[in-house]
């Protein structure tokens, strides 16, 4: 019986330690989804009794995430990334010194353990990545946006530590960016900026609120409150004695590109707009037209998931309360999108996985508000000089429907200053390409074509007065 006793009380303490312990620091580990092996890593805080977590993923070069709500409690570890669209849950196990769990994304789940430790992997620059030290002044700066009560970091580079310049500001496209926009290997606005900045033009990009070193939360923001970000970066750029501040420009890629008339209309201090892979008809009519073209299964009847994509958006738009569109969005995919799935022996596990994370994104302000605005409202008003380029090849954003849209708006306002070009064999993010599609990204070593920069710089620096 004493023996008992002392086993019993061993195992007691052993877990006690284990569910007591600080588990602040960093703790990494590799997922495997099909061949590919995906390294995470998740510097875990603890400031009280509560903690937080940042995550970095080196395989596809992103960093400075941070999940919404980090908990760690009697061995179980939960990083609750709803702001990002994951998921982390994972326990203990004491004898290995591991948390052992699954990483869920989309409709994406992955087992993966995690130990104390980062994982360092060979940073592999692109060809067109600039190297330090850089032939221009380089700035880290911070500046509010005093209405959200939030702190945005970024870089601001200059042609020259003296003198004063022109200055555009960058504007990344939809979902949590850092300051490079950095995506599939690539950092396409650390490689725009320094193009820029050697021609003359000073550029700030900043990373997004609740990313990398800016504060705030992505999560809860919407189209509009990326717009007062914007804002609160001209303010900023205002106050510096080296920038010339009747020629301040907006640069907005994808969503950035209608972040940006949004955010020109509300001010009397910007110059130009340059729109990249820019949409110029309506939340509701893109994700209509990206639910088809972007989908991953096919389908019996087209016109019939067309019209049950309509009405999801109907039932997203709607004035009802969240939780009455909770109830009734899932309903919907329910007998929209289960049937089609579990006719292409989608396990029944993956289907709920996959409905609730379409049904939680949907409720989101970001989507509730993206999908009710139009950016050719914006665009009509604009009466600052225009530049609209997209990728003939991008499966994102077509660049004919999109386009048209932008210059019927642009025309129906009376702008007499604007340039639309639509771009050979480039996708969305401007790299030249065989196919356009986004899983081409990553294999191209390109991040931005010569081309589209040449267009940019030549027409910037003759509409700076």
């Amino acid at each position: 019986m004493k023996t008992i006793i002392s086993i019993t009380l061993l195992i007691i303490f052993s877990i006690t330690s284990a569910f007591s312990q600080n588990i602040s620091g960093d703790w990494s580990g590799k997922a495997k989804r099909g061949d590919k092996e995906i390294t995470f890593v998740f510097n875990i805080k603890k400031e009280g009794t509560t903690y937080s977590s940042v995550m970095n993923v080196p395989t596809f070069r992103i960093s400075g995430m941070k999940p919404a709500v980090t908990t760690f409690t009697n061995g179980k570890l939960t990083i609750d990334g709803s702001n990002l669209g994951m998921s982390y849950i994972a326990t203990f196990n004491s004898e290995l010194q591991q948390f052992e769990g699954s990483y869920k994304e989309g409709g994406i789940e992955m087992a993966l353990n995690l130990k104390k430790g980062a994982v360092k992997i060979a940073d592999q620059p692109r060809p067109q990545e600039p190297i330090k030290p850089y032939p221009y002044y380089e700035e880290e700066v911070v500046f509010p946006n005093k209405e959200a009560n939030i702190n945005l970091a970024g870089t601001l580079t200059l042609p020259n530590k003296n003198g004063t310049f022109p200055v555009v500001i960058l504007i990344s496209g939809s979902g949590p960016q850092d300051r490079d926009e950095s995506f599939m290997g690539h950092k396409p606005f650390l490689v725009l900026a320094d193009y820029l900045t050697k021609q003359g033009i000073g550029v700030l990009r900043f990373d997004d609120r609740g990313q990398g070193e800016s504060t705030g939360d992505f999560g809860s923001a919407t189209t509009e409150d990326f717009s007062k970000d914007v804002l609160s970066a001209i303010t900023y750029l205002k106050t510096r004695k080296d920038v010339d501040v009747k020629n301040i420009g907006l640069i907005g890629h994808s969503e950035g590109g209608i972040i940006a008339p949004l955010a020109a209309n509300n001010t009397n201090d910007v110059a130009f707009i340059v729109l990249l892979a820019s949409t110029g008809i309506s939340g509701a009519e893109l994700s209509v037209i990206q639910s088809k073209t972007l989908r991953q299964f096919p389908v019996k009847d087209e016109k019939a998931y067309e019209e049950n994509s309509r009405k999801a958006i109907a039932i997203v738009t709607s004035n009802k309360s969240e939780s009455e569109i909770e109830a009734e969005l899932t309903a919907h995919y329910n007998d929209f999108l289960r049937p089609i799935l579990s006719d292409l022996n989608v396990p029944e596990k993956n289907i709920n996985t996959f409905i609730t994370s379409q049904v939680n994104t949907s409720i989101k302000p970001w989507s509730r508000y993206f999908l009710q605005y139009n950016p050719a409202d914006e665009i009509e008003k604009l009466q600052i000089p225009v530049l609209s380029l997209n990728g003939s090849k991008d499966t994102q954003v077509n660049a004919k429907i999109n386009q048209n849209g932008i210059r019927q708006a642009l025309i129906k306002g009376g702008n007499q200053d604007y340039k639309i070009i639509e771009l050979e064999n480039l996708n969305h993010f401007f790299q030249e390409c065989e196919t356009g599609r986004m899983d081409e990204y990553r294999k191209i070593e390109q991040t931005f074509s010569p081309i589209a920069l040449k267009e940019i710089s030549s027409w910037v620096l003759g509409h700076i007065n």
